[in-house]
């Protein structure tokens, strides 16, 4: 009887099947065909992209519980890889993996979404009583503050859901889903699933990470002066004379432009919505977004007249701009990189390119458990209730390894931020760069 013989294949050959109509990966050294599968892949297609050709074993750990392993071998394509190994920072990496999901600490999610409901619900029966049945201004200013704020806590749990089901069952997750993520803020959770999951993939890659990529208004780095290409929209990243001006006062205009930059997220939104791109549940998110600018238009009306209904759309804004900036802290100061992210080098990846916000515990409801940013990217499918209890875990492997664990608080994270913003900005304005002329800019320009 003829023995079985396993085939290899090595990480260069590898290598050649990184395309979309030729798509394989290795996970723990066996190599899988997902052609096929990245087309429905739940999480989209774009991380199975940015990892093609690559073995993918942390990432694999890191989004897929326990339950996934067995639906691998209908994907095996008989090859071994040749070379595979292991370093010692992925080892403990998977060993600390392999610790918590023993302990059930992805399976216990706590208490926090329910409070979470409840406390929602509250801001928001405050701030409808507010506009609704009183007359008083400062009682609206306050009301569109309680908006911005409940619509900070339901991002906390739109987030929550996207990661992990924080309900009894998938259906209920993702109903749970369009209610926090359309219906009650107006941004489409697919398009939130698209971008965040090519953002944890491609940690801080100017070329592949969407949340790095905010020309003309914003640049973390000089890098992105060179009119990258993004990889994830498919476009060049324009830096002319437009961007320029931008940029080169980005420092003084970073708080500004996170008080409007919820408008972005609206417009993004229905740019998908309204795109040829394949849209996983398009007409549910469709419905879902229907049902916020039927209540949200309709509840700023009912406020006296204009200059109250402007106010109190900004206000809200402004209120929920303090996510906005802290999501900027937790990436914008971190190390950035050119390229397409590699599968061997994970924990590595995500240590450089995150920032964590220091607080007391009683602050964590406020940060929605994203002050902890590296523990989160690291197991992004831990509940939020368990980031506080592994951060020793994770300092500790970090030191054991010389890799940075970087965490300041929400005051010094700002000026880490500003003083980035600040070095782009400065570069920006080098004349001997020259870009497209704009006669706005050297008129501003002229006396320095």
């Amino acid at each position: 009887m003829a023995e079985n013989k396993e085939k290899y294949i090595t990480s260069d050959e590898l290598k050649k099947h990184n395309k979309s109509d030729d798509l394989w990966i290795s996970i723990q050294g066996k190599v899988y065909n997902v052609t096929d599968w990245a087309k429905v892949h739940p999480g989209g297609d774009i991380p199975l992209l940015n990892l093609a050709g690559q073995d993918v074993t942390d990432a694999f750990i890191a989004f897929h519980p326990g339950s996934a392993w067995k639906h691998l071998d209908r994907f095996f394509t008989g090859y071994y890889l040749e070379d595979f190994q292991v370093s010692e920072v992925s080892r403990d990496y998977r060993r600390l993996a392999t610790e918590f999901a023993k302990s059930g600490m992805f399976e216990k999610k706590g208490h926090g979404v329910i409070y979470s409901l409840c406390f929602v619900s509250v801001l928001l029966f405050a701030c409808f009583y507010g506009v609704l049945f009183c007359d008083s201004f400062s009682i609206h200013m306050l009301s569109g503050a309680l908006l911005g704020f409940s619509w900070m806590q339901v991002a906390y749990m739109g987030h929550d859901s996207g990661h992990y089901q924080i309900m009894m069952t998938r259906g209920c997750n993702k109903l749970a889903q369009i209610l926090t993520g359309n219906c009650l803020t107006g941004i489409s959770i697919a398009w939130w699933k698209w971008t965040h999951n090519a953002h944890h993939v491609a940690c801080n890659s100017l070329d592949y990470d969407p949340d790095l990529q905010h020309l003309p208004f914003l640049a973390v780095s000089s890098s992105l002066f060179q009119s990258l290409t993004s990889v994830f929209y498919g476009r060049k990243l324009m830096f002319d004379s437009f961007a320029r001006f931008f940029v080169s006062y980005q420092h003084l205009t970073f708080y500004p432009v996170m008080c409007v930059a919820r408008i972005n997220l609206y417009v993004q939104t229905f740019l998908l919505l309204c795109s040829k791109r394949k849209v996983p549940d398009r007409a549910l998110n469709i419905l879902g977004i229907l049902v916020f600018w039927t209540w949200f238009p309709l509840l700023v009306s009912c406020l006296p007249n204009w200059n109250e209904r402007f106010l109190f759309v900004l206000v809200s804004f402004c209120v929920t701009s303090i996510q906005h900036v802290q999501f900027c802290l937790n990436h914008f100061a971190a190390n950035v990189y050119i390229g397409a992210p590699k599968g061997n080098d994970w924990f590595e990846k995500q240590t450089s390119g995150t920032i964590d916000i220091a607080c007391s515990s009683w602050m964590d409801w406020f940060f929605g458990g994203l002050q902890f940013q590296l523990e989160h990217h690291l197991f992004p499918r831990l509940p939020r209730c368990h980031l506080r209890k592994i951060s020793p875990l994770v300092q500790e492997l970090c030191k054991k390894h010389n890799l940075p664990y970087r965490s300041l608080s929400f005051f010094e994270a700002n000026i880490w931020t500003l003083r980035t913003l600040r070095a782009a900005a400065l570069e920006a304005r080098d004349l001997s760069s020259p870009v497209p002329k704009n006669l706005l800019w050297e008129a501003v320009n002229t006396h320095g």
